[in-house]
């Protein structure tokens, strides 16, 4: 039990220590960014006839800095904001706090990210088992070939393609709205329905763009599951090809649970260009306004964000592993 104890408070340990590199690296790299709105606003407050000092604080008021102080003295408040979890205050949405804007746009990416995660999941692996066991046939040779396809294709040119096809021409999906106008928010069917109808176009891409990795992962793990003597063993004691086939599944799917914790987190990547491409108010499309507005604070904290996501989900990938398979307990 110790021994557990202390492997998963090394990952934390190795878990914080990577969220600070990435925290200290982005915030210089985001400094380093030409434009500066903070220095923007003290020159205005300037022209209005205010003094250096009466500017400066007013601008450190709003955004908690100000390009007049040393980079050094802002990196070490903005450490010291983050231990105690505050991420500042927005500059292009009016001195509205970080965390605010951020937990406004975040449910809008976690849900399309998690649904269409899964549903990529379900489909990707049943029909790598199918690939890999009927490799020899046409089904499997196609379903190989659609993944290779698939799994070449940019994420924002499927996000286009969607568009163009099921917007554009057919006029089936909507596109750039979350919810239809004319239905009350709230937890009520229509709401909910209309959420769903609106999210369709979103999820297809993530379920595309994830569906190519899962099967020629998966037919790749069962290929080599096929070779191992247990599968031998039950064939010559005569079980039945279906009970077989579900042995091979078990064993073979053990290695894309890790896969699937992570690629949790590096879809937060992905979904910038996705959301942008729909214009979907999630957490990228906000990323890539506060990259334009030169939003440090906004900036910072969507990275950092990410940053947590991928960071756990490698922590919960190494966790799950070691519960999921005895082997590695062992």
């Amino acid at each position: 039990m110790q021994a557990i104890a202390r492997t998963v408070l090394l990952k934390l340990v190795r878990g914080a220590l990577m969220v600070w590199a990435v925290a200290t690296f982005t915030f210089f790299l985001v400094h380093a960014l030409p434009g500066d709105p903070g220095g923007v606003a003290y020159e205005g407050y300037i022209a209005q006839g205010l003094s250096p000092q009466e500017a400066k604080a007013k601008v450190a008021l709003i955004y908690g800095f100000t390009s007049k102080d040393p980079v050094v003295r802002q990196y070490a408040d903005y450490l010291g904001d983050l231990v105690h979890g505050d991420l500042g205050v927005s500059i292009s949405y009016s001195g509205v706090t970080v965390s605010s804007v951020i937990g406004n746009a975040l449910p809008w990416t976690l849900i399309p990210i998690l649904t269409g995660l899964l549903i990529s999941f379900l489909i990707g692996v049943s029909a790598g088992v199918v690939a890999a066991v009927q490799r020899s046939s046409r089904w499997g040779g196609a379903l190989s070939l659609s993944a290779s396809v698939i799994a070449g294709i940019p994420s924002f040119v499927l996000a286009i393609l969607l568009t163009t096809v099921f917007y554009t021409n057919l006029g089936w999906l909507p596109f750039g709205d979350t919810y239809s106008l004319d239905v009350e928010p709230g937890w009520n069917t229509p709401f909910i329905g209309s959420l769903a109808y609106h999210a369709i176009l979103p999820v297809a891409t993530y379920v595309l763009i994830s569906y190519g990795g899962w099967l020629l992962s998966m037919r790749s793990s069962v290929a080599s599951v096929l070779g191992d003597d247990f599968i031998l063993a039950s064939e010559l004691r005569g079980i039945a090809p279906r009970t077989r086939l579900r042995y091979i599944g078990r064993n073979a799917i053990l290695p894309l649970f890790t896969t699937l914790a992570i690629a949790c987190g590096y879809l937060f990547g992905g979904a910038i260009l996705i959301e942008n491409a729909f214009n979907y108010p999630g957490l990228g499309r906000l990323l890539l306004e506060s990259i334009g507005s030169r939003d440090y604070p906004l900036m910072t904290g969507a990275f950092l964000l990410i940053t947590i996501a991928v960071v756990i989900a490698n922590i919960l990938a190494d966790l799950l592993y070691s519960v999921i398979d005895p082997r590695v307990r062992r």
